[in-house]
């Protein structure tokens, strides 16, 4: 998957988002509780396997996300870029003030290894 890459060298803190609605839209409110965060080498490692989870076909679906995450240069400031991540269509939709529109939707093979590692690990940040 392509990140834009000056936000993800900016990056120092991930929040993990349990999507409970939509967004409705492209670029529209994540709604959830932050259930977890990541910093230090873990921001590198995340955002290596967000990387590294190669295209896939699109399967419709709806887009129903069931996590995202935000990514900050400065928790006091807004987010570089948010993620939001379909597991039923492979589809993940970025936004921000650091994300090209070329970006905005992406199809990702979640039954990938570093698809399944990013789903393990958000699981694991929070309650279901």
């Amino acid at each position: 998957m392509l990140l834009p890459a000056e936000a993800v060298a900016a990056t120092t803190r991930i929040d993990v988002v349990r999507i409970t609605a939509g967004p409705e839209h492209h670029g529209g409110p994540m709604t959830g509780p932050v259930v977890g965060h990541w910093e230090g080498p873990a921001v590198t490692e995340m955002l290596t396997a967000v990387r590294k989870m190669p295209a896939a076909d699109l399967t419709l679906c709806g887009f129903a996300p069931g996590w995202g995450l935000r990514a900050y240069a400065d928790p006091a400031e807004p987010p570089l870029y948010e993620a939001a991540f379909c597991y039923g269509c492979d589809m993940a939709w970025l936004w921000g003030s650091q994300v090209p529109e070329p970006l905005h939707r992406q199809t990702f093979a979640s039954d990938s290894p570093y698809a399944l590692f990013l789903r393990m690990r958000m699981r694991a940040a929070g309650p279901q």
